[in-house]
């Protein structure tokens, strides 16, 4: 160094820059101190706001601006004008080099600032000063400009014509000076109010958001990093406001979270993706003539397709790969050069480690040595730190890119592809494609750059092992290889074992989803042990899995944590048997490498595997992204065949479900293969065409054809004015997950007038009266707050308020009672559509005497078409009256379970509606310590107190160990101090590294010494110690892998035993006011963190601890003072993790609100892609899909970018450790205090450092997050309303002997709040009696079975049964004495002999007895048996069949008491007869009451309850009350108009 000075300046060596000389400073000092360094502060700083953005509003700069600028300019003209004289004139003013070194400085720099005040004067800043620090600055110089100026006067070369060089440069130093001073002045000029600025700033505001966006801003929103100087992107300044809003609880909606920066933002990625699609669609089109396009994915408008996918037939199609390397390749590769740069950095720090402690061995070096290394530490680090901070900030933000690009591909897929080829995914599937299969996708972003970087981290590490330790090193990278394939292996029994625990974990939430489904009917059946036992032998058999994977998990960790100190004792050993000495240097520097080689080993596995898995995904979606898609230009014919006055027409047209070329393969029992003959249809404008025939004749696929959601296989189709859409009204309501009225709108505008008029027609004035918020009420998922009638009144509604030309209309009238049913007819059908043209399916004939004209479907062809007259004596082979009331379910929801709290109530349950969405929201704030005390207990204290103990062994015995060493290395040097000495003058110099000779030989070059022999006994003494203090590591690592895999697998099962207890008791109405999902999450993802994620985790945070708290001893211990700065930085560590971590909590939590909501929508358009198409909605749905995103995106951008605010900071904490820890070192050597060996064991701890502090704070979130789990289910375990257990009465086993029940002003309430749903009921039915209950929806019909079953507990009032208080029997004792047919027919999966008799009490005779009884015998013998599998829900059977299945069981029960709460729309007119006759004869001398929903059915019984208003109205026989004038039964039986 003091020689490069020397040569620069022309001084000696021993003083090579001189302050003072002859008087005044010297020109070396004044060029290089007063000149350079102010040059390059200022040049580093303009070039931070090269980047600034410009302002579109056009605002004009100030003048000054101007003036600077071109001063700017002009100084770097003269600074390199001066260059010329001063080559010239050789040494005159001194040394050229040093000359040309300051005036290029200097040029390069006033460029620079010249071209930053250029981009200032555009952006927001042209109307102020602009930043006051840049002017401050440019006067750095003005020093040196005066000195030189004074130096000139005092030599007299001023204007001397003996030396034209240098008056020349006087004269360019005159003209640098005014030039200087017209900047100055420039500044100064006046400037803008601040008015004008902030109206200014405003319009740059304005500009910034993304003119081009679909999605209009409000104004006042920050968009994220556009327009930030360098500084501010690197250190994320422009993140703080958000932080500090977060902090302060002010951020709440994901709305207040930044707007993405403007290539992020969803729109424009998708924009940029799209083309690139059809750039390589286009080629593809060109390479080979069908084409070979998957997709309209790129069409724009309505799923009308274009003209590119006319032929889909091509099977090669554009690969998903492809586009993404197309649209965002370019960027991701190029980030592979910070990567680099990042990698090569992070190997500076162990060389100038080495070096250091070289330096403080030798004691020779001068100290200009010692403080350049500590300056090369801190510098590597800074940039190291900067480098990687930034790869990782951008590959998060390529990440985004590709999130945004795929999912909207998927999500724009989905609207095109045509539903006969949807059908091979389930909705699940198709969503995972969205959810799981992205992500995976995504994560092979960071994937990617590991795969190369590791090995090339490997190999350079590899080669520095050699340079310090020579052939020695292989010795430990034997050991580490050989471990690979022993990895190999456990992660392949992990893998297995997963497989394993994942099937049984599938099988235990399936069985969880039955149970919670069948929830009533179980409860009513008191079946709950038999689930009970089920679901805990799958979860034994999950938990089984679970201990093995994690012991092999133990297995692994214990190899991993033990692995770098086997690997280093294994090189030492090595090198010290093939006879060299271990000196300080070699072992801290070996260490640290070692350390850097353990890494990628580790890590190589986990990248491959997330590369393969990245391959499946894409793969997956690749199949998806391929599928057909709709072809409308192919499926309809484009002109009319019979003029203008047709509506539809179809002519010899066959249609099917499926592809030909699937059909022949397809399964013989498989549903969906009905083909379409339509031979000649024809359909007038303006006309009502009732389409009939039985279930399952092709009504619902004639329409489908229509809509072109059929698979065409010849024949024309033409539709008028087919860009409209149609009126679709399916047979199951699509109902969306928002207000009523946004329901009914659907997109459009709202018209008062005729939404009035279509709420009107459809019957819906009522229920809008009835909802708590109007038609302002959030309609649940699915409609679930509605009940079935409401939900096709709405659905029809929609259809009708979109005004189109042709409705098709697929029974809109069977979940209706004969009173709506008229209404919609006469008002809707007849009269707001009485100008359109109709096609109605339905089964209610009485209504299409009105029509047309009739079509009889049977078997997929139309049998007969006609006049009303002529067709509907074929179809009504059955008396009238029965028809009507058939499908009499008005309003009955799909679960009976809400019967009653339907109309009455649905205020309750609109406003229960509102409480659940309140509910789930996330507890706000950190885990409470009650939440870690549960998981605490659940462990048990003693197990969770060793596995603390046993990691508090294993960490102290790894410090010791590194202390070992160094100790041994400080008492080597010591005795052999005498010999060491002498060679250390030639010990190694620091290019020794890279020299030749080194490389060749670098043992020869290092150790010259000869060992001394007494030494040669110590190094045994320290190996072994050293080896015993190793193993005992090894032992306590392994001991805590176990322990902690023992507790936490104990604590796993635990917490689901005390869930599902917890579950089984609880009460009916827990679970109605709880959705399904939100309980199957607790047993689902929460319990799969209990199990899995959480220990890991966890783990990970204890190892993080403890490891913290080993290196902060360390480093106390071996520099004291280091503890004065360690403090303060202890300080500002705890306030920037507690900040952050707030912070990140609420981001994350944003970004989770915002996440569920696409996925919603996205199950939303699946299931209604018929409607969403058939309107004409798929644009709108496409960009709501955006918007959604783009919320999602912002949120996952902001807690991103959260991430590497704090990783920044952290790694600047690590910067400032390693650099003061170097100078403290330095300063103690130069005090002759430090020792070597200590300090570099300190330094080889602190360089980790960072790494520990931000997993520390990661881990810990992370754990925080996992702990939600735990809370989550805690909140179950304690807060459910459970059922009584108690027992008061033992009762005799044939109890109830007579079937004698007796009501007793009962008075019942479903909740506390609500009106009572019956008010004083009080009737007694007599042994043996067959009574029928009837009455308006919601009078509390259900309600009495609730009641007798116990399923709510009674207000006031009590229920005989044979004299005996029910509330006296135990629940399980009183439920499996009575039999009940429920009205939603439940079975689930299992053998059919499971599905009759859970219990395995019954004989095989028993029950094929009662299944012949029931007519079910042939169809299972069909099926196989009583062992033959019913799948999901009883999905081998019809509707009808499972409710025959439900009549079984209440047979086998021989119960007194029979309930039964007649089936609505379930079964045909025949069946219906055969169960009817069935109930009559086996149940001749039991009690029985049914809820009849259809009058017929209990016109033969002996007495009829009439309830009203939770009231017995009437209880009197069938005949009486029907003579009696103005009962309530004569007016319902006039209502059904028998």
């Amino acid at each position: 160094m003091e020689n490069i000075l020397a040569g620069l300046c022309g001084t000696s060596p021993e003083d090579p820059l001189p302050v003072w000389v002859h008087g005044s400073v010297s020109h070396c000092f004044d060029q290089l101190a007063l000149n350079v360094i102010p040059h390059v502060i200022l040049a580093a700083v303009s070039a931070c706001f090269l980047g600034a953005p410009r302002s579109v509003s056009g605002v004009p700069c100030r003048p000054g601006w101007g003036c600077r600028i071109i001063a700017s300019f002009v100084l770097a003209g003269l600074f390199l004008a001066d260059t010329i004289p001063a080559t010239v004139s050789q040494q005159e003013l001194g040394p050229v080099y040093l000359e040309v070194l300051a005036n290029g400085m200097a040029t390069l720099t006033w460029l620079t600032h010249g071209l930053a005040l250029l981009m200032l004067c555009r952006s927001i800043h042209g109307s102020t000063r602009g930043p006051a620090v840049l002017t401050l600055l440019t006067l750095l110089p003005l020093p040196s400009f005066i000195i030189t100026l004074v130096w000139y006067c005092q030599s007299g070369t001023a204007w001397s014509p003996a030396h034209p060089a240098a008056s020349s440069r006087f004269a360019i130093l005159c003209l640098q000076l005014a030039s200087l001073l017209v900047y100055v002045i420039g500044y100064l000029f006046p400037t803008a109010g601040r008015q004008d600025f902030l109206s200014i700033n405003r319009s740059w505001q304005q500009d910034l958001l993304v003119p081009e966006s679909r999605f209009p801003e409000p104004d006042q929103q920050r968009v994220a990093e556009d327009g930030e100087s360098w500084l501010s992107r690197f250190f994320y300044v422009w993140m703080n406001p958000l932080m500090k809003c977060v902090y302060r609880w002010k951020l709440n909606q994901p709305q207040d979270v930044y707007v993405l920066p403007r290539q992020l933002q969803t729109a424009r990625v998708c924009d940029r993706f799209y083309s690139c699609w059809q750039k390589k669609a286009a080629l593809h089109q060109v390479e080979e003539e069908p084409v070979s396009l998957t997709s309209p994915i790129i069409a724009g408008g309505d799923g009308t397709g274009n003209a590119l996918d006319s032929s889909h037939r091509a099977q090669e199609a554009v690969r998903l790969f492809s586009v993404l390397h197309a649209a965002f390749g370019l960027r991701f590769y190029s980030l592979g050069l910070l990567k680099l740069a990042g990698s090569l950095l992070d190997f500076s720090g162990p060389l100038l480690l080495n070096l250091l402690v070289n330096f403080m061995e030798s004691r020779q070096e001068p100290l200009s040595h010692g403080v350049l290394y500590a300056l090369g530490l801190f510098a590597g680090s800074f940039l190291g730190a900067l480098l990687r901070n930034q790869f990782s900030y951008e590959v998060n933000k390529v990440m985004l890119m590709v999130r945004a690009a795929v999912i909207s591909a998927i999500y724009r897929k989905a609207l095109r592809v045509s539903s006969t080829s949807l059908t091979r995914f389930t909705v699940g599937e198709i969503v995972n494609f969205m959810s799981t299969d992205t992500s995976r996708l995504i994560n092979f972003c960071q994937s990617f750059h590991e795969v190369w970087s590791l090995p090339f981290q490997f190999s350079i590490t590899l080669y520095l092992l050699y340079q310090q330790v020579g052939v020695a090193f292989l010795g430990g990278l034997a050991l580490a290889l050989l471990l690979v394939p022993i990895n190999k292996i456990i992660a392949n029994c992990i893998m297995m074992n997963n497989k394993e625990m994942l099937k049984h974990k599938d099988i235990r939430v399936k069985l969880m989803t039955e149970f919670l489904c069948g929830i009533r009917v179980i409860k009513f059946y008191a079946w709950e042990k038999h689930f009970s036992t089920r679901i805990n032998a799958c979860r034994a058999k999950e938990l089984q899995k679970l201990q093995a994977i994690k012991y092999l998990d133990a297995v692994c960790v214990y190899l991993w944590a033990a692995l770098p100190v086997v690997v280093s004792i294994a090189i030492f050993i090595t090198y010290v048997l093939l006879g060299h000495q271990l000196t300080a240097t070699k072992v801290f520097t070996a260490l640290a490498l070692v350390g850097m080689l353990i890494l990628p080993l580790n890590n190589f596995p986990w990248v491959l595997n997330g590369t393969l898995e990245a391959k499946v995904s894409l793969d997956r979606i690749q199949r998806f992204l391929e599928l057909v898609d709709q072809d409308l230009e192919t499926y309809y014919a484009l002109d009319s065949p019979s003029g203008t006055a047709t509506a539809m027409e179809m002519r010899c047209a066959v249609f099917s479900w499926v592809p030909v070329e699937e059909e022949s393969t397809r399964h013989p029992l498989s549903t969906g293969t009905l083909h379409l003959h339509i031979e000649n249809l024809s359909v007038r404008k303006g006309m009502l065409l009732g389409v009939v025939g039985k279930v399952g004749s092709g009504k619902s696929s004639l329409l489908a054809a229509i809509t072109g959601e059929l698979i065409k296989q010849g024949g024309q189709v033409y539709i008028c004015d087919l860009e409209q859409g149609f009126g679709l009204a399916t047979q199951e309501p699509w109902i969306q997950f928002t207000t009523v009225r946004e329901n009914i709108l659907f997109g459009r505008e709202y018209d008062a007038r005729l939404y009035e008029e279509v709420v009107e027609a459809c019957a819906l004035s009522e229920d809008l009266n009835i909802l708590p918020a109007g038609d302002q009420t959030q309609v649940g998922e699915n409609g679930v707050t509605l009940s079935g009638g409401q939900k096709a009144r709405i659905a029809l509604a929609r259809a009708v308020y979109q005004e189109k030309e042709l409705y098709l209309l697929d029974d809109p009238l069977a979940a209706v009672d004969a009173d709506v049913a008229n209404h919609l007819m006469r008002k809707c059908i007849l009269g707001v559509l009485k100008h359109k043209t109709r096609i109605l399916c339905t089964h209610r004939t009485e209504f299409l005497e009105k029509a047309d004209a009739l079509l009889l479907i049977d078997n997929g062809k139309i049998v007969k078409t006609g006049t009303p007259a002529d067709i509907l004596p074929l179809v009504e082979a059955f008396p009238k009256f029965k028809d009507m009331d058939k499908r009499r379910k008005d309003e009955a929801p799909d679960e009976q379970s809400q019967e009653e709290a339907v109309e009455t109530e649905a205020e309750e349950s609109t406003q229960n509606n509102h409480l659940v969405h309140k509910e789930e929201e996330k507890k706000e704030g950190a885990v409470a310590f009650q939440v870690y005390k549960a998981y605490w207990l659940a462990v048990g204290s003693c197990m969770a107190l060793s596995i603390l103990f046993s990691l508090l062994l294993m960490q102290a015995s790894r410090n010791i160990s590194d202390w070992w060493l160094s100790h041994w290395i400080s008492s080597m040097s010591q005795a052999a101090n005498s010999s060491v000495m002498v060679c250390s003058a030639s010990s190694p110099s620091p290019e020794l590294l890279f020299s030749v000779v080194g490389l060749l030989s670098p043992i020869q070059a290092l150790d010259i010494t000869p060992v001394p022999s007494n030494a040669s006994m110590d190094v045994n003494f320290y190996l072994i110690v050293y080896g015993s203090i190793a193993g005992a590591n090894s032992l306590f690592t392994i001991l805590r892998a176990f322990l902690f895999a023992y507790g936490t697998i104990r604590a796993a099962a635990v917490i689901h035993n005390r869930l599902l207890q917890r579950a089984l008791k609880a009460t009916v109405t827990f679970f109605d006011t709880t959705p399904t999902g939100r309980i199957l999450n607790r047993f689902s993802s929460d319990l799969y963190c209990v199990d899995d994620s959480l220990p890991f985790i966890l783990n990970i945070f204890l190892a993080n601890v403890y490891g913290l708290l080993g290196m902060l001893v360390i480093i106390t211990y071996g520099l004291p003072w280091i503890g004065l700065v360690l403090l303060p930085l202890a300080a500002l560590y705890f306030s920037i993790q507690r900040y952050y971590r707030r912070t990140s909590r609420e981001l994350k939590r944003l970004y989770s609100v915002t996440l569920s909501p696409i996925y919603t929508h996205f199950s939303e358009t699946l299931s209604g892609l018929s409607s969403i198409r058939a309107m004409r909605a798929t644009r709108r749905f496409e960009l709501e899909n955006e918007l959604r995103l783009e919320q999602n995106q912002r949120c996952l951008f902001a807690s991103n970018t959260a991430m590497q605010w704090l990783d920044i900071r952290l790694q600047m904490i690590g910067v400032a450790v390693v650099t003061a820890i170097a100078g403290i070192a330095i300063i103690q050597h130069q005090k002759q205090l430090g020792n070597p060996g200590l300090v570099g064991l300190s330094l080889s701890y602190a360089l980790s450092v960072t790494n520990l502090l931000s997993g520390l704070i990661s881990s810990f979130t992370l754990t925080e997050t996992m702990m939600v789990s735990v809370e989550r289910t805690e909140e179950y375990t304690t807060d459910i309303p459970m059922e009584p257990q108690d027992k008061l009465l033992q009762v005799a086993a044939d109890w109830p002997s007579q079937g004698l029940v007796e009501f007793q002003k009962v008075v019942l309430a479903y909740r506390e709040g609500l009106p009572n749903a019956l008010d004083g009921v009080s009737f007694t039915i007599y042994p043996r009696e067959k009574v029928g209950i009837v009455g308006r929806t919601g009078s509390g019909k259900s309600t009495l079975f609730l009641a007798l079953f116990r399923m709510l507990e009674l207000k006031s009032g009590r229920i005989l049964l044979d004299g005996v208080d029910s509330k006296l029997v135990g629940l399980e004792e009183l439920r499996s004495r009575l039999a009940i047919i429920p009205q939603d027919p439940f079975l689930f999966s299992g053998s059919i002999r499971e599905n009759l008799d859970p219990q395995g009490k019954r004989t095989d005779a028993e029950l094929h007895e009662v299944l012949e009884q029931c007519h079910l015998r042939d169809a299972v013998t069909q099926m196989g048996g009583l062992d033959s599998e019913l799948g999901e829900r009883g999905k081998s059977l019809s509707v009808g069949q499972r409710q025959l299945v439900c009549l079984a069981r209440a047979l086998l029960t021989q119960a007194k008491v029979l309930c039964i709460d007649e089936a609505t729309a379930s079964v045909d007119q025949k069946t219906d007869q055969l169960l009817q006759q069935t109930i009559r004869q086996r149940f001749a001398d039991k009690t029985v009451l049914t809820i009849a929903h259809r009058l017929n059915t209990i016109l033969d019984s002996d007495r009829v309850l009439v309830m009203q208003a939770g009231r017995v109205a009437e209880l009197d026989s069938p005949t009486h009350l029907s003579q009696k004038d103005g009962s309530l039964f004569q007016c319902l039986l006039h209502s059904g108009q028998l």
